[in-house]
């Protein structure tokens, strides 16, 4: 008999966790329009199929879509896939006049050819100080080109860590970025032909 009161109660410990762990959680998108998020710039946010897409408009300028709520320390799970060109990223604790963002970019971008090219998981600040760190090379290869891939952002204080596919990226600590307060975004790269599908974007504050 104790063993089976031992029995239940951690089974409905285990089970108060999980709901714990699951209400945390919060969609930044409902898959079917943008409530939640604003749009910056010209180029093309829309919903389709319940998925979230940014395109390269006729402009073929930078563009974001920024979520109304700021978020400092948070975990970010997410799914993107690119087609075309996918230049793209996503921003933490950004601020947004126009098109010209302050903040810090998780980058999503083609597999590089070279040290010198953008790497998806590393993280690049906008007007500023540029890349502050990529991931090694050999990394890339967990980018999954024109198929769905995971990521995962986790930000607190100072310290930054990105996921890609559950290979750890990178992970940094500076104090600018724990100085920094403001939305999370989605970019679209100046330059035109680029298209990047987006689902599944779940957040956690800590």
């Amino acid at each position: 008999m104790k063993n089976m009161k031992y029995g239940t109660t951690l089974l409905l410990t285990s089970l108060i966790m999980l709901v714990s762990t699951v209400s945390a959680q919060k969609s930044l998108f409902n898959g079917m329009d943008l409530t939640g998020w604003k749009v910056y710039g010209t180029e093309k946010w829309y919903v389709e199929d319940g998925l979230l897409i940014c395109e390269s408009g006729p402009d073929k300028e930078y563009g974001y879509l920024a979520t109304e709520k700021h978020y400092k320390d948070f975990e970010l799970n997410l799914e993107f896939k690119q087609e075309a060109n996918g230049n793209s990223g996503v921003f933490i604790r950004s601020t947004i006049e126009g098109t010209k963002i302050t903040g810090w970019q998780v980058e999503v971008a083609q597999q590089r050819t070279s040290l010198d090219g953008d790497a998806t998981g590393g993280i690049y600040e906008s007007y500023g100080r540029g890349w502050l760190i990529k991931p090694d090379m050999e990394k890339d290869k967990n980018l999954k080109v024109g198929e769905w891939n995971t990521m995962k952002i986790r930000v607190v204080g100072p310290e930054v860590t990105t996921w890609l596919n559950g290979v750890e990226m990178v992970s940094i600590s500076d104090e600018k970025i724990g100085q920094g307060e403001g939305s999370v975004a989605l970019q679209i790269h100046s330059g035109g032909g680029i298209k990047v599908k987006w689902r599944n974007l779940e957040i956690k504050e800590l």
